[in-house]
């Protein structure tokens, strides 16, 4: 079978799967991308360009649909000029690797990966009320949802990653969506053992608690400025405690510029508070290796978001057996069962979850098990040797209804 991958970027969501089909059954697989031209590992990739997009004179609603259909062209165009290509199946991101236009090409189903549909309320949106979206901003998620739409309607069938982003996508649609999460890589997300302790350049003394937290992007939606609160209030109760944050400074998803005066949200919380620096450690971004290894010595890890995509990053810590604190929002309950495999409070309950992180820090082995439950979720319903074989059950079973 020859399957054809659509994303802007590589290897994305697609690449452990392809190189499973690759390396595993015999598969031919060909990626488009913005990424250059080549072949990596017996993937072939061929690189796709965009022209035009939205400009400052296009409407803001409007902006998210032309830049998607600049994509989508490309996408059209890289693929007419290589007129080898004979896929039996296209595998796109909806959203960042439309396959609208593939049906003009070729005669074979389409799959598309469905990560979120976007609502105007009751959503990340408004969540955070003091940092209101705009009334251009609420009026635009209809608009992006455009090509999703488009998606939904052209494809065969789909899938999303967890079950509430599924039932994001409207009823009509849903029974042509099944869920499958990417699959964590437990070669490398696991609980490393005899690793030093070390967070960045500093050697931690045994007796010093490590807490950490890991972020895209240090901002609202992840709930960067919660995390510091209860921070403060961790170290002013506990003095023996180092934070090790990873992330970029700053924004990956959402306005917060629009809010604030300073040039990043990270700038902005630290001028809201007198903070003792000291206790932390800002290591940016952090290879996979080493951030397994990290959170593997990690004594407490806190998770934060609104109803948003989930990050890869709770999946990570759970997989390095972290004692997790999160908070109670979609859709971290579908991965975090309070009391069973973590811990968690709402969102800005900044007494319960500073008061949660207290009990584990001061006793650990009580809580040790939820780190132990964590991990055999990850390792029973989402690791990749789980999730590649529902892949590609998913894969055959498309081909098969259009066979």
């Amino acid at each position: 079978m020859h399957i054809l991958f659509v994303h802007q970027n590589f290897p994305a969501q697609f690449g452990h799967i392809a190189h499973y089909l690759v390396e595993n059954h015999g598969f031919q697989c060909t990626f488009v991308s913005q990424r250059p031209e080549g072949n990596v590992g017996g993937i072939r990739k061929i690189q796709y360009h965009t022209k035009g997009g939205a400009t400052a004179k296009t409407h803001y609603c409007a902006r998210s649909f032309e830049n998607a259909v600049a994509h989508t062209h490309g996408v059209f165009e890289a693929c007419e000029k290589n007129r080898d290509l004979q896929p039996d199946l296209i595998v796109g991101h909806s959203g960042f690797g439309s396959t609208l236009f593939l049906r003009e090409l070729y005669d074979c189903p389409i799959i598309n990966y469905f990560e979120y549909f976007y609502r105007a309320h009751g959503s990340d949106l408004d969540f955070r009320p003091e940092f209101p979206s705009g009334p251009l901003d609420t009026l635009r998620s209809y608009c992006r949802n455009a090509t999703l739409l488009l998606d939904l309607e052209n494809c065969t069938h789909g899938y999303s990653p967890t079950h509430w982003q599924k039932n994001l996508i409207p009823q009509s649609y849903t029974n042509k969506v099944d869920v499958i999460f990417d699959g964590v890589d437990t070669e490398i997300w696991q609980p490393w053992e005899s690793v030093p302790r070390m967070v960045g350049p500093r050697k931690i003394d045994p007796d010093t608690r490590i807490v950490t937290y890991v972020s895209r992007g240090m901002e609202s939606m992840r709930g960067f400025d919660i995390f510091m609160k209860v921070a403060k209030r961790i170290y002013e109760s506990n003095p023996n405690v180092i934070f090790a944050v990873v992330g970029a400074e700053r924004t990956a998803y959402g306005g917060d510029l629009k809010h604030i005066k300073e040039d990043s949200f990270k700038e902005y919380v630290f001028n809201q508070d007198n903070y003792n620096l000291e206790k932390f450690c800002f290591l940016g971004n952090v290879q996979p290796r080493s951030l397994a290894r990290l959170l593997s010595i990690s004594d407490l890890h806190i998770y934060l978001t609104v109803p948003f995509v989930l990050s890869w990053s709770l999946f990570d810590a759970l997989a390095c057996g972290c004692t997790v604190v999160a908070s109670n929002t979609d859709p971290v309950r579908e991965l975090v069962t309070h009391e069973q495999n973590g811990l968690l409070a709402d969102f800005y309950d900044i007494d319960g979850l500073t008061d949660l992180a207290l009990g584990v820090l001061d006793n650990p082995e009580d809580h040790a098990h939820l780190g132990k439950a964590g991990c055999d979720v990850i390792q029973e319903s989402y690791s990749l040797e789980q999730m590649l074989p529902k892949m590609l059950d998913l894969y055959e079973r498309v081909t098969s209804m259009e066979s």
